[in-house]
C-alpha cells in the first residue's frame, strides 16, 4: 500500500502563491501517476494537475499558466506550485496516487488527508 502526506495549505491573498507538497511512502514501485484534486463546498471533486512517474503532465484548463506540478523522484514527492491565486481556487486539495496492486493487478487509488487552501482578502 501507499501512504500520502500532504502539506503547504493555508490562507493567502488573491494574487499570492502557495506550494503544496505530497510525500509518498510504501509500495512506491507500484505508482503509475500522481495528481492533485480539489473540491470546494457544493462542487464535485476535480482534477487540478497530474504527473506520471516519467514526467508527463496534465492540467485543468482553469489553472493552466498559473499552476505547475513537479516531482522529486529521489524523495518520492510531488509538488504543486500555485501562483496568481484567485478566490475561486479556494478548496480542499487532495493528493492522489494511481497504483497497480501487485497481487491482483487491479488499479488502486490512494488519497492523502487533504489540505485546505483559502484565497481571500
Amino acid at each position: 500500500q501507499v501512504q500520502l502526506v500532504e502539506s503547504g495549505g493555508g490562507l493567502v491573498q488573491p494574487g499570492g502563491s502557495l506550494r503544496l507538497s505530497c510525500a509518498a511512502s510504501g509500495s512506491i514501485f507500484s505508482i503509475n501517476a500522481m495528481g492533485w484534486y480539489r473540491q470546494a463546498p457544493g462542487n464535485k471533486r476535480e482534477l487540478v494537475a497530474s504527473i506520471t512517474m516519467t514526467g508527463t503532465t496534465n492540467y485543468a484548463d482553469s489553472v493552466k499558466g498559473r499552476f505547475t506540478i513537479s516531482r522529486d523522484n529521489a524523495k518520492y514527492t510531488v509538488y504543486l506550485q500555485m501562483n496568481s491565486l484567485k478566490p475561486e481556487d479556494t478548496a480542499v486539495y487532495s493528493c492522489n496516487a494511481e497504483t497497480t496492486d501487485r497481487s491482483s493487478w487491479f488499479r488502486v487509488d490512494y488519497w492523502g488527508q487533504g489540505t485546505q487552501v483559502t484565497v481571500s482578502s
